[in-house]
């Protein structure tokens, strides 16, 4: 959606995250009645791949003849407490792969990126040559019922 504010144009984008190979994600109800509304409550399961035809891809649930133990997941690592999604975790890598990211765009001389704090989004402002401002929003969710 988007929306003017005086001299402030604001954008809120929905983004859906997708479990990466090898990793599903399952959304678990609070209290067994409804459906939870922060991410804490999205548990990440690792999926065997064993006897599936992936090559040399490692299992994460198995240690491999090699290996006595089995891989790591960069994704739990990273992104999760424990074994669930952490929402400040990914607002956190977003925040940091957007400015990254800025310097390398062709806008970025004549446009400012300022990262806004927040702990379950990702909020940017961007000022430019005018007095307009665009400030956009990262919204970030997993669909119901996706594998």
């Amino acid at each position: 959606s988007w929306s003017i504010f005086e001299d402030r144009i604001l954008y809120q984008l929905l983004v859906f995250l997708q479990p990466p190979s090898r990793h599903s994600f399952r959304l678990e109800l609070f209290c067994g009645t409804h459906l939870p509304e922060r991410c804490s409550n999205i548990r990440v399961v690792l999926e065997c791949t064993c006897l599936r035809t992936m090559g040399n891809i490692p299992c994460f649930v198995h240690p491999s003849k090699n290996n006595e133990t089995a891989q790591h997941s960069p994704l739990l690592q990273t992104l999760c407490t424990g074994s669930y999604l952490d929402v400040e975790e990914i607002a956190c890598w977003v925040q940091n792969l957007v400015q990254t990211a800025w310097e390398h765009l062709p806008q970025w001389h004549d446009w400012q990126l300022t990262v806004l704090p927040s702990s379950n989004s990702c909020r940017m402002l961007l000022s430019g040559p005018s007095d307009m401002q665009l400030c956009a929003g990262l919204l970030f969710a997993v669909e119901q019922g996706s594998p």
